[in-house]
Order: C-alpha cells, then sequence, then structure tokens
C-alpha cells in the first residue's frame, strides 16, 4: 500500500502520525510499503565475478507470495536453490557468501541491498556460476534492472522485526548495535589511516527513494597494496577500475573520481543494507554501525536473532497499525 503525499493533512488530523519520533519525516513515513512487492516480469544481465574473473549470465523472476529471495545455480546438476538467509551464510572473509549441501553463491549483497532497497520481498534469482557478477561494484546496476522490470504489490501483507529494545555488540573498536526506531534507519561510521578516507559518517532513513538516489550507486573500494595481495592468491580476477574504487596512497586512480565525496561511507550502508536483509523481513529499527563489515555483521544477525525479547514480528496492513515506538537510538 502506498499513500499519495495529498493525504498527509487529513491522516494528521486523524492522529495517524502521533507517537512517531518527531525526526522521523513525513516523507520516509509514507514512503513505506505494507504489502509484500515482487518483480512484474523477468529481467537478466551479465556481467564477470569480481574473484573469479568468469562471466556470469543472471536472470531474476517474479516469485509468489512469502516465497522469499531464493538463488538458483544453473550450472550445477538438478539447479539447486538456496533461500537467502544469514543461518545460510557460509564464508564473510571477502564478501557475504551463502551456501548449502556442498554449493555456494558468492558475493550476494550488491543485489540484496537492491532487493531491499527497494522493498522486494519475493524474488528468484537464477545464475550459472557461483559468484554474483560484480557489474559496477555498486548496486546501481541491479537497482536500475529490477526497476525497468517494474514493481508489483502482491495480495499479502508484510511482516516487519520491530525493534523493542536495544541490542549491541563490541570488540576491537568495532560496534554493530539496533535500537528501536519508527523507520528502518542506518548510521554509520568509518575511519581510515588514509588522507582520502579519514573518519566518515553518513545517516539516512531508508526508503525506495532514497536507497536509489544517495545508496545505490556507491561503489566498493579498495586499496593498491590489497590488490596486489589478492592476486598473489589468485583472487581479485575480475577486479578492474570499471568495478572498483581504487586507491593508492594518496588518491583515487579512477579517471571519474568519486560519485559522491563520502562515497566510502555510503557503500558500507549499502553493504550494511544486504546484510541486515538476510533477517528475511524488512526491520523497523536504527542500525548503527562503526568500523564493522560483512563478518561483523554476520556475528550481529546471529545475536540479533537469539536475543528474541529484545525484538517482535508483526504483520502490518496500513499506517494505522504501525507501533508507536520512541526513539532510543544513540546520539552519533
Amino acid at each position: 500500500m502506498r499513500i499519495d503525499s495529498s493525504e498527509t493533512p487529513r491522516l494528521k488530523r486523524r492522529g495517524i502520525l502521533r507517537g512517531l519520533h518527531k525526526s522521523l519525516s513525513v516523507k520516509s513515513l509514507y514512503s513505506m510499503y505494507f504489502k509484500q512487492r515482487t518483480i512484474a516480469a523477468p529481467v537478466n544481465c551479465s556481467g564477470v565475478g569480481v574473484h573469479s574473473g568468469k562471466k556470469v549470465n543472471l536472470t531474476i523472476k517474479p516469485a509468489p507470495c512469502n516465497h522469499g529471495i531464493k538463488f538458483i545455480r544453473t550450472d550445477l546438476p538438478d539447479c539447486p536453490g538456496i533461500s537467502a538467509h544469514f543461518n545460510m551464510v557460509v564464508d564473510t572473509s571477502l564478501a557475504t557468501v551463502i551456501g548449502y549441501e556442498g554449493f555456494i553463491v558468492s558475493t550476494i549483497e550488491h543485489l540484496m541491498a537492491s532487493f531491499a532497497g527497494l522493498a522486494i520481498d519475493n524474488a528468484l534469482v537464477e545464475i550459472d556460476a557461483y559468484e554474483m557478477p560484480i557489474m559496477d561494484g555498486s548496486a546501481g546496476p541491479f537497482t536500475s534492472l529490477i526497476k525497468s522490470a517494474g514493481i508489483e504489490n502482491q495480495d499479502a501483507p508484510k511482516c516487519f522485526f520491530v525493534v523493542k529494545e536495544p541490542i549491541e555488540i563490541k570488540k576491537d573498536g568495532k560496534m554493530v548495535g539496533i535500537y528501536p526506531h519508527p523507520n528502518y534507519k542506518i548510521t554509520c561510521t568509518i575511519e581510515y589511516d588514509h588522507p582520502l578516507i579519514k573518519k566518515q559518517s553518513y545517516s539516512v532513513d531508508i526508503s525506495d527513494h532514497v536507497f536509489e538516489r544517495e545508496i545505490s550507486r556507491a561503489r566498493t573500494f579498495g586499496f593498491v597494496h590489497e590488490y596486489e595481495y589478492l592476486k598473489r592468491y589468485g583472487l581479485a580476477r575480475g577486479v578492474s577500475l570499471e568495478n572498483v574504487i581504487a586507491i593508492d596512497t594518496e588518491d583515487v586512480l579512477n579517471d571519474e573520481g568519486l560519485r559522491y565525496k563520502d562515497e566510502f561511507v555510503r557503500h558500507k550502508i549499502l553493504d550494511c543494507i544486504g546484510d541486515f536483509s538476510l533477517l528475511g523481513m524488512p526491520i523497523l529499527g536504527h542500525v548503527v554501525a562503526s568500523k564493522s563489515g560483512h563478518t561483523f555483521n554476520h556475528v550481529f544477525l546471529k545475536k540479533f536473532f537469539a536475543q528474541k525479547e529484545s525484538w517482535e514480528t508483526l504483520i502490518i496492513n496500513n499506517l494505522n497499525e504501525l507501533p508507536s515506538i520512541q526513539s532510543k537510538s544513540l546520539a552519533i
């Protein structure tokens, strides 16, 4: 369900916005979707795996209500499938990798971020290799691909994770927490000993429009010395200046430069959206991450799911049913 902004005054008079945190913009509120969504038609693309360097073909197809996101390996006998869920994660050292009964699907975080950012609940993803195509190193191409297919509301309500009490993990200077909040919000901080990056922070209420405009096009980045190390071990075979921001000791090597002045932290938010989507349902809460990555995000997801007293699952059919939540987020 989507309500036109012209309805805002009438809904305010009815008190529907009462109880929502005052910092939550009305625009963010009216960008929420309460019906499950899928794509309207199949779409496909191809590219190379960032580590394998091999070409991979990808097709995204519509899926029915309550299907979730599922990956199919069409290159393997019987075309085995696997659901995109955090308990299927088998590796997070260089990317988010899911696996089941001896097969894997690697580097799923950018496509998963596009699904979550566009509020897509159900889709079938077919690939003919073990690694997702890296495209331009961002979620932008996947986001455009999904939008080109069209997005359909389905005849079933969404179920949300509603955060009731803070959940946190801290270790070795890293931190991830989630706090009660009436919308899905992410605040991320990174810090690198590099003159181009230093310390960057960014905070954003996630909606499909904001994701597409402010987050989806932020590319992955890497340092030249790391690239050389990975090459020695047979990795990063598909890396090029077309799909990664390459950084030397002082500057960016890509001719086009940066797409945003703080593209680095925006990409970390993109990764966070992709990783947190593996909970399997959208979140009402404020995620705060500092110096985190795929591995630490995954550790947090396991703690989140174990700490069941701190959240509840709630079907929300419309704005009237939004719970009254007072934000308990940390000031960053």
